[in-house]
């Protein structure tokens, strides 16, 4: 019976400081041809219907770099699944197997596994300024926490990599002055409990999800990927 190939994925957000799975090797990693954005609505994790925030997608253009993870053979059907079921709630990725350049040791290229955001899909964002974004994010909350708490943990775990995303900064910045001189003219220590606990907004508008958007696009969950 043939050995079942080990699984790599590429990690530019939250997997990279929580995988949820065992993994074998983890590498420093770049993908060229796809770039970190913060392009999706998030409704769940980082959001709710009521009020949407933003996560991180793999958009078109540029370069990424993030984590590499080698799963075993034998844990990568279960890995899989789990990935599926965490990402793909309502199937706003299209998964792919894409080269991926190992920063670390002899820097091979292996083929990972990347959760790339399908510009088709409702909760697809587009291209939004930053003070769009820091509205956004500044006011969300989801099943996973806030949505400052998700930028800022990205924010931290690529500085301890050594990976400079100017924009993201100068986003915290602009979400930390919203929050600071918010809508209601409070104003607060600034300290990062204060920045997690979210303020009230303004009414945010974004494309309606419909429910069966999550099925009209659940075939792009197996592409690629067996």
């Amino acid at each position: 019976m043939a050995k079942t190939r080990d699984l790599w994925v590429f990690a530019y957000g939250s997997l990279m400081w929580r995988p949820g799975f065992p993994y074998a090797q983890a590498s420093h990693a770049r993908l060229v041809g796809w770039r970190r954005s913060f392009c999706i609505y998030s409704r769940y994790h980082r959001g709710s219907m009521r009020r949407p925030g933003l996560v991180l997608g793999l958009d078109r253009g540029g370069m990424c770099e993030g984590m590499a993870f080698r799963v075993p053979g034998e844990q990568a059907s279960a890995t899989l699944e789990y990935l599926r079921e965490r990402e793909q709630i309502i199937s706003v990725y299209r998964e792919a197997l894409v080269p991926v350049t190992l920063l670390t040791g002899e820097r091979p290229e292996v083929m990972a596994l990347a959760f790339l955001v399908e510009r088709a899909h409702p909760s697809y964002s587009g291209e939004l300024s930053l003070s769009e974004q820091a509205h956004l994010i500044r006011g969300a909350r989801g099943r996973s926490g806030s949505n400052i708490e998700y930028l800022m943990s990205t924010l931290a775990h690529l500085k301890e990599l050594g990976i400079r995303e100017r924009a993201m900064e100068r986003l915290l910045g602009m979400v930390g002055a919203n929050v600071l001189h918010g809508d209601h003219g409070a104003r607060c220590s600034g300290r990062t409990p204060q920045l997690l606990e979210g303020v009230r907004t303004r009414p945010v508008r974004v494309r309606p999800l419909r429910a069966e958007d999550a099925r009209r696009f659940a075939y792009r969950t197996v592409l690629g990927v067996r």
